[in-house]
């Protein structure tokens, strides 16, 4: 049996009774980020139809909290907005995660300017703010983003050096991951902490390593996956998981994604640097991605350390890089990738309103993925339970 599927005994009532029982949420994150309905959860803009196609594959949304964007000017977070956004993914049943609290890159040149003592001080307080301003609504976040190669970034475009990276390099990578934690934790004990990062090098390993020896409390790791230059295949991919879950920490492949057109030369070492004016979507391209795509969920999801996958993009408008990675088309049409995850997600491993007959003990036998279930009693009366 696959480590997603288990089985339940629920009271249906009365013995021989009729009873209806439907699958609400997985326990497994299938992740998305929620970057493109901000305006429509705030009312400034109507996307009915992405948010239908967003809604109807996934169950936890990323929303962005980089400082340069979240507070470019000193005081004037953008909270209201992403409090509006949080809340509308909530109450439709979507888990919420923050992303990132620290890093080095889309940095805010008011705090680059300060000096060391007060960059600092300023950094605790805005990690503080937004975990305790979001309290009970994001329960997830990336608390640190990229460490492993933190304290030797030198790209500063402004020709300031951003004070995260001076910040690194006078604290050690270790320090700072142990700030944005404490200072995280003080805003909300009660959610989970993630470090996140591209480098699935042996050095990564080691600083999750020199983070345990130190003491320092994680929730989980989190893998990026960015695939522009083609697919890894499952093996490659579960023996990035097998390395990670000998830590015994929960898994989230926070940051995946395939392209549906031409790849990527294999020669360009930071994606970063790969510009091309147009980057289309093909036919041949988008029925590999589907396959790949397809290949992937079921890989990631066959690992038992694996908790969650986030897609990072559902609509090819305004993706990372201008590549054609998303499940939607820029016109919004769907690609054969969203409909194969779909049948995936909400099909083969879902469990839609099922009517069932309870034993002579009055007891209902549920199987499937683990997750949140509910049960309506022939009098309509709904209980809810959970698989796990």
């Amino acid at each position: 049996m696959s480590p997603r599927v288990a089985t339940a005994v629920v009271d249906a009532g009365a013995p021989h009774a009729r009873v209806t029982v439907e699958q609400v949420r997985h326990a497994f994150g299938f992740g998305c980020i929620g970057f493109d309905l901000l305006g429509h959860a705030n009312g400034e803009e109507d996307r009915s139809e992405l948010a239908e196609a967003w809604l109807g594959v996934f169950d936890q949304a990323t929303l962005p909290f980089y400082l340069g964007r979240f507070e470019p000017e000193r005081g004037r977070p953008d909270t209201a907005r992403l409090l509006a956004t949080a809340r509308w993914f909530a109450d439709r049943g979507v888990r919420v995660k923050g992303h990132p609290l620290v890093w080095h890159t889309v940095k805010a040149a008011w705090m680059d300017s300060l000096p060391d003592a007060e960059a600092e001080r300023a950094l605790r307080e805005r990690v503080r703010r937004e975990t305790r301003d979001f309290r009970g609504l994001i329960g997830e976040w990336d608390a640190i983003n990229e460490v492993v190669i933190m304290p030797h970034f030198e790209n500063e475009p402004d020709g300031v050096r951003n004070a995260v990276t001076r910040l690194a390099e006078r604290l050690g990578r270790v320090g700072i991951v142990r700030l944005a934690l404490e200072e995280a934790r003080a805003g909300d004990p009660s959610a989970r902490y993630l470090v996140n990062d591209f480098d699935l090098s042996e050095r990564y390993e080691r600083l999750i390593e020199e983070l345990i020896e130190a003491g320092i409390e994680l929730d989980g790791i989190g893998l990026q996956t960015h695939q522009h230059q083609g697919f890894r295949g499952e093996e490659r991919l579960l023996a990035i998981a097998d390395r990670f879950a000998r830590f015994g920490l929960p898994l989230h492949f926070t940051e995946t994604s395939l392209v549906s057109g031409d790849l990527m030369p294999a020669d360009i070492e930071d994606l970063n640097d790969y510009v091309v004016e147009s980057w289309p979507t093909t036919p041949e391209g988008e029925a590999r991605q589907a396959d790949e795509l397809v290949r992937q969920y079921r890989a990631l999801t066959s690992h038992p350390a694996v908790e969650s996958i986030t897609y990072w993009g559902l609509t090819d408008e305004d993706a990372w890089l201008g590549a054609p990675i998303g499940l939607l088309r820029l016109d919004g049409s769907r690609k054969p990738s969203y409909d194969a995850l779909h049948d995936l997600v909400r099909g083969e491993w879902w469990l839609p309103p099922t009517e069932l007959m309870a034993d002579g003990a009055g007891r209902v036998e549920v199987t499937g993925w683990r997750g949140d279930y509910a049960l309506t009693r022939a009098d309509g009366e709904r209980l809810a339970f959970t698989i796990a």
